[in-house]
């Protein structure tokens, strides 16, 4: 033995050949900071090794390496400066040796080989991948770039443009598209993937292949022309700006990475991705985005662990085949769950059915299913006009109209039909979950299970526990969310849940701010563009469909009447009382058409503002920082308050609830992350200079308190 570690270990397994095999404690092979201590010992070890004369890298697990243990490195970014460039540069100095071994490497790479995994491969000489690689550099989603060589070489092993290419988007990429782009050397079939390896090293041993010329390339300067680098770098410059917009500083400092280290060799191009990547960790975008990773493997894991007490669901069902009715039929039978989809007539079980073959026509047409797919999940909707049909399911899930008379007369309707122990589940966006339990027999057998639309899209499903709804019935929901592909949050029974509960106080203040002269378009504007919301309010408006809107708005008034009581010159209902519904009729704050493409297409529509200058004061300016204080105060306090209630568990989930449920900008990290990075003292003054506005602009008591003694709502 070589070398014996926890994690790593490394021998001879025949003459001149040794094998480094990782082994990491858990499921998976991820560095963290013991692995990378061992890492490092075990190459120090190889190094002396007068014995050798190729190595081959191996994983005992299903995946080669996952990445760098984020958990671990996040308290490792808020190092101060020149402590985080030390210790970034001593992790990059161990691929470095990796890649210094004085003879020829080989990575033998099974299933994913990421973020630092994919390092390590690039460090060796030579890689050879089986049929389940999965290999890539997503640092970019975490807000970060890669720190372990990646940037320089990647574009050292692929090209430059390829290099930005694969770092800025940070998708993984499968063994043949490796292949291809010349990251791997060669793929075999997983059982031969250790043999090939070895076989690969007797060739090298034996002089057949000449490795220090295979290495050669990654010690050098890029060879590009200055033009070639000035078409390659500005492109993608201009390409990143087109996808991501200028909210998400990550891909822009990995092409800096790429670009500043072209003409220099290992050394000096690694000496810059060193420093770039330790501005770039320190970045608040960096941290939100840690953060929201870390949140949702918070709320995955939460999940995970109430759905093991679930009973499984094996055959659903859907009440209401309209527009939400379809798009849950259709997501229970692609991810396999057979669903009955019940409506009181034909016309509407045409319109779901459509829906559904809509939607996966649309896969067929993207490659992304086949016609046989398609047919398999249609033949898993049954489409029927009796409750004889429903007699054999665990779940059925109500998505009638939002009426609370008509919900409660449909949920007892459906209670006495169908089998004793299946559970029934409100698809409502915010009629209490009490208050329709009061006519059932079961109250304990019912919660809410809020999808949010479109359903096929949007990951977040909201879980409404009501007073009386049992832990077997949350953990089924829970459970057949997560088989649904979507994530579920569990939070406790109000108006508006959570979701639409921080909604309506954003609206309201969208509201008031229109009454004090604002221009809509600007304030979407600076909405989307300023604060990075996909789209401002009027957008979003009139996408949720002002008639739905307005209905909400009256549900939220009678649940917190003085809070969010309807306001006394309530331009939604003048837009809605003019037959302006938004998208869906095509009139809304904006006008919409389709375009070539089939899809809707808003314009501004001089009408609208004609119609609000009749009862809003004079026109008045304001700038980017007041109309987003005005809009993100309401929402930040309604937040507070669900927190402090019990309404969401804790402020991790808070905050994946409005990334997943409402766009809200993810390199902002939620509503909780937003509010640490701007500093809770900063963000009570801000709201105390608002707070003559009304209710919605004044913080709790509980928020003072926590500033008072410098707490933090987020554990990271």
């Amino acid at each position: 033995m070589i070398y014996q570690g926890d994690s790593i270990k490394a021998q001879l397994i025949e003459a001149g050949i040794a094998e480094l095999s990782l082994d990491c404690a858990g499921s998976v092979n991820k560095f963290d900071r013991q692995t990378l201590t061992e890492f490092k010992a075990c190459i120090d070890q190889l190094k002396t090794h007068s014995a050798i004369n190729a190595l081959i890298i191996t994983s005992t697990k299903p995946a080669f390496i996952v990445g760098a243990d984020i958990t671990e490195f996040i308290q490792t970014f808020q190092l101060p400066d020149d402590e985080l460039l030390s210790w970034i540069k001593n992790a990059t100095d161990i691929f470095d040796a990796l890649e210094d071994l004085p003879f020829a490497t080989i990575s033998a790479i099974n299933g994913y080989a990421l973020g630092g995994g994919c390092e390590t491969i690039l460090a060796t000489d030579y890689r050879i991948a089986d049929t389940t690689a999965r290999i890539g550099l997503p640092e970019v989603k975490l807000g970060i770039m890669p720190g372990f060589g990646g940037t320089v070489r990647l574009s050292r092993v692929i090209g430059a443009d390829n290099a930005m290419e694969w770092i800025t988007t940070g998708q993984d990429h499968n063994a043949e598209a490796c292949l291809k782009v010349g990251v791997v050397d060669a793929v075999v079939a997983p059982e031969n993937l250790r043999d090939a390896a070895i076989d690969l090293a007797r060739n090298v041993v034996s002089g057949e292949f000449d490795w220090r010329t295979k290495r050669a390339p990654k010690l050098a300067p890029l060879t590009l022309s200055k033009v070639e680098m000035a078409m390659s770098f500005n492109l993608a410059k201009a390409m990143v700006l087109g996808k991501v917009g200028k909210h998400y500083p990550s891909p822009f400092a990995a092409i800096e990475a790429i670009e500043s280290g072209a003409t220099l060799d290992r050394q000096g191009a690694m000496a810059i991705e060193n420093k770039i990547f330790a501005r770039l960790a320190k970045s608040p975008e960096a941290t939100a985005q840690v953060g929201i990773f870390l949140a949702d493997q918070l709320v995955k894991s939460k999940a995970k662990k109430i759905s093991k007490q679930a009973e499984p669901i094996e055959q659903a069902a859907v009440l209401g085949a309209g527009i939400m009715g379809g798009g849950i039929s259709y997501q229970s039978a692609y991810k396999g769950t057979p669903i009955t989809l019940k409506d009181v007539n034909q016309a509407a079980l045409d319109l779901g059915l459509n829906e559904a073959a809509k939607l996966l026509t649309k896969q067929v047409e993207r490659g992304r299913a086949t016609p046989q797919k398609m047919a398999t999940v249609l033949n898993k909707i049954v489409p029927s006009l009796s409750y004889d049909s429903l007699n054999n399911v665990d779940i059925v899930v109500e998505a009638v109209t939002e009426n609370p008379k008509i919900k409660s007369a449909v949920l007892a309707e459906t209670e006495a039909k169908i089998p004793a122990n299946a559970i029934l589940a409100s698809n409502t966006s915010t009629i209490s979950i009490n208050e329709l339990a009061k006519n059932l027999k079961k109250p304990e057998q019912f919660c809410g299970m809020h999808f949010f639309n479109p359903v096929h899209r949007m990951p977040l499903v909201e879980v409404i526990r009501g007073e009386k709804t049992s832990d077997a019935t949350i953990a089924s929901v829970v459970s057949y969310a997560q088989k649904l592909g979507k994530t579920p949050i569990v939070v406790n029974d109000c108006p508006g849940f959570l979701v639409n509960r921080v909604l309506f106080p954003y609206f309201a203040a969208f509201n008031q701010l229109l009454n004090d002269g604002a221009d809509y378009q600007q304030v979407d504007k600076v909405m989307e563009k300023g604060f990075g919301w996909p789209m401002g309010p009027a957008y979003l408006l009139d996408v949720v469909g002002i008639d739905t809107a307005c209905h909400a708005q009256q549900v939220m008034a009678q649940g917190f009447p003085t809070r969010m009581a309807l306001p006394n010159n309530n331009l939604m209902q003048q837009l809605f009382d003019e037959k302006r519904l938004g998208q869906k009729n095509g009139l809304g704050f904006y006008q919409y058409e389709l375009d070539r493409k089939g899809k809707l297409k808003k314009s501004a529509d001089e009408r609208v503002a004609t119609l609000l200058s009749q009862t809003t004061q004079a026109p008045k300016a304001f700038t980017a920082d007041e109309i987003i204080a005005r809009l993100m105060t309401p929402m930040i306090n309604e937040m507070i308050r669900c927190l402090e209630e019990g309404i969401v568990a804790s402020a991790e989930e808070a905050d994946m609830s409005v990334v997943y449920g409402l766009g809200f900008p993810p390199f902002r990290g939620g509503v909780f992350r937003y509010l640490q990075t701007l500093g809770l003292n900063t963000f009570i003054s801000q709201a105390d200079e608002l707070a003559h506005l009304g209710e919605i602009y004044q913080v709790t008591d509980g928020l003072r308190q926590k500033a008072a003694a410098n707490e933090a709502y987020l554990a990271q």
